[in-house]
Formats: C-alpha cells, sequence, structure tokens
C-alpha cells in the first residue's frame, strides 16, 4: 500500500471512531488528525470539507457489511423455509454491531442531508436488492402470486425493520433471539397469507 493510501485510510479509520462515538457535528478536522496521527494539511489533501470525509467514512463502512451475494430459489425447497431463511438473514445484518453503528451515526445527518438519505436507499443493503427477483422466481413456479414485486420486497423487508430494527436502533427494546425467531415468523406468515398463490 502507497504511503499515501496508507494515510488515508489512516484518516478515515480515526473518523470512524470520532464521528460513531461523538457525533459528526462534535467531530473537528482538527480532531481527525490528531487521532490519524497525521498533520492537519494531510488531512485536508485527502478530503477538502468534512462532508466528503463523512462520504467516505459511509462508504468504507459500507463495503464491510456488503453483501453481493444473489437470492437463489430453489424450486425443492418450501417456500416458507426459504423465506424464513432470507429473514433470519436480514435480521442477523440489521442487528448486527456493524449495521448499527452505521445507523447510528448517520441518525442526525439524514436530518440535515436529503440526498444522504436517497444515496443510502440506492445502496439496497441487504436482501432488497436481489428479493424481487427471488420473488419472480417463485411466481414463476406458482408458489406466490405477486403483481407488483418491487412493493412486496420492501412490505417484506420494512416489516422486519419496523419490529425489529428500530426498536432496537431506539433503545426501546434489548437484543433477544426468542423475540426475533417469533417476529420472524409472524412476517413470513403474513407475507404467506396476502401473496401465496391460490390452489384451485
Amino acid at each position: 500500500m502507497k504511503l499515501s493510501d496508507k494515510k488515508r485510510l489512516q484518516i478515515i479509520e480515526a473518523a470512524v471512531d470520532l464521528f460513531s462515538n461523538s457525533g459528526v457535528d462534535a467531530t473537528s478536522m482538527d480532531m481527525v488528525a490528531k487521532v490519524a496521527q497525521v498533520s492537519k494539511r494531510t488531512v485536508y489533501n485527502h478530503f477538502a470539507t468534512k462532508e466528503l470525509l463523512f462520504s467516505a467514512v459511509l462508504n468504507h463502512m459500507l463495503a464491510d457489511i456488503e453483501c453481493n451475494e444473489r437470492l437463489k430459489f430453489e424450486p425443492t425447497i418450501a417456500i416458507d423455509e426459504q423465506l424464513l431463511q432470507i429473514a433470519q438473514a436480514e435480521v442477523n445484518l440489521l442487528t448486527s454491531d456493524a449495521f448499527l453503528r452505521i445507523a447510528r451515526m448517520t441518525f442526525i445527518q439524514l436530518l440535515h442531508d436529503a440526498k444522504l438519505a436517497q444515496t443510502l436507499n440506492q445502496q439496497h443493503i441487504g436482501c432488497l436488492g436481489t428479493l424481487p427477483n427471488f420473488l419472480a422466481q417463485a411466481c414463476e413456479h406458482g408458489l406466490l402470486s405477486i403483481e407488483d414485486l418491487e412493493l412486496a420486497a420492501k412490505q417484506f423487508v420494512y416489516q422486519l425493520k419496523s419490529l425489529i430494527f428500530y426498536p432496537l436502533l431506539y433503545g426501546i427494546e434489548t437484543p433477544n433471539q426468542q423475540r426475533y425467531d417469533y417476529l420472524i415468523e409472524q412476517t413470513v406468515e403474513l407475507f404467506l397469507a396476502r401473496y401465496a398463490a391460490k390452489i384451485a
């Protein structure tokens, strides 16, 4: 790794800790330089503004949790079992320390920057990016009946977020795997009650 790239990484990693622990607004570029053990000039050479540094930090953190694995529909496995597996994987992501750290860091920034919300929405972190295609394949095999695949995918994921992720993020509930398992089962049952193909 080139010395310049190494210093850039030091700056980003320092900013990750400061932004996560103190907040973006409370973190100065001077503080970043001190923690990164580089000069303030070096920080500005890599990132002209704190907004650009925040963007780099966010991309760095998202890259650590990004999963490019596509959901694969298996016609030999019951659809409810597959949906349960997908939901469990999604909950594992939503409740992970890495994902919660990103969420807490960006929460306040979302109130100040509408473009940030659009950027995060386009990331399709988790299963939302490939779930519509999975649902389409299930429909082709006659297991589901869905007209709006994008909407159905969002209903599935947002149900998990509203019941598990947001209560955890806001500190309303503490982690409880037994509770998560129950909510996952209920989410899948509700989804199938709406979208399972009707047998003639």
